[in-house]
């Protein structure tokens, strides 16, 4: 879900800007699952730039208040999370923790790094949402320890319909700034991609398994 149009529209053209988001539907790249996209997003990039840096941890942070109240702590998702999460607790004030892909096979095997107590509420931090599904097992990890979380947010997410139900089967609601449909809008109207991209772009969201560039 998007709360604000116009924060969404500023991302986007934020992450297309320092080419956080890279837009190539005719020389596509190559996902670890095989599929073939015209587009690459790597949100650690804006942790470089200090003013998009500061939008979108205030962006994050108004999301939180503005949907779910200001929770007990914030869970950042190794490995993209961590950063932002961090950034996210310290404009709140509040606790911060990260939850690990797996527990550690050594010392005590924690998943969740950092102090936290049963029943506290907490918001997860993701950078970018594509199937949902690592973002899920931090929330199954958090729920299992016994914090009861509120929802997620994240930066941006690609939009597939896979991911709205993965997310509703788990019942965890998200926001994020900004998403697919935003930043094509976006790269269109600052002349990032030319208009005879969109339709090729747009099929993609669709069937990301069966698009050929």
């Amino acid at each position: 879900m998007i709360l604000n149009k116009d924060r969404a529209l500023k991302v986007a053209e934020f992450l297309l800007q320092i080419k956080a988001v890279k837009l190539q539907p005719n020389s596509p790249f190559t996902w670890a699952s095989g599929w073939k996209s015209p587009i690459y997003c790597d949100n650690r990039i804006t942790l470089s730039f200090p003013a998009i840096r500061t939008y979108i941890r205030q962006g994050y942070a108004d999301a939180i208040l503005e949907h779910f109240g200001k929770p007990d702590i914030i869970a950042g998702v190794a490995t993209g999370g961590i950063a932002q999460g961090a950034l996210v607790a310290q404009e709140l004030g509040i606790p911060f923790v990260y939850v690990r892909s797996t527990a550690k096979g050594h010392g005590l095997g924690n998943q969740i790094e950092g102090h936290f107590e049963s029943g506290q509420k907490v918001i997860v931090i993701e950078d970018l949402i594509s199937t949902g599904g690592s973002s899920l097992q931090a929330v199954a990890a958090l729920r299992e320890a016994g914090l009861e979380v509120k929802g997620l947010v994240a930066i941006f997410t690609y939009g597939f319909d896979l991911a709205t139900k993965n997310f509703n089967n788990a019942e965890c609601p998200y926001i994020t700034l900004t998403d697919y449909d935003h930043l094509i809008d976006q790269a269109l109207k600052s002349e990032f991609i030319p208009e005879s991209d969109v339709n090729s772009l747009r099929e993609w969201k669709i069937s990301p398994e069966n698009w050929k560039s």
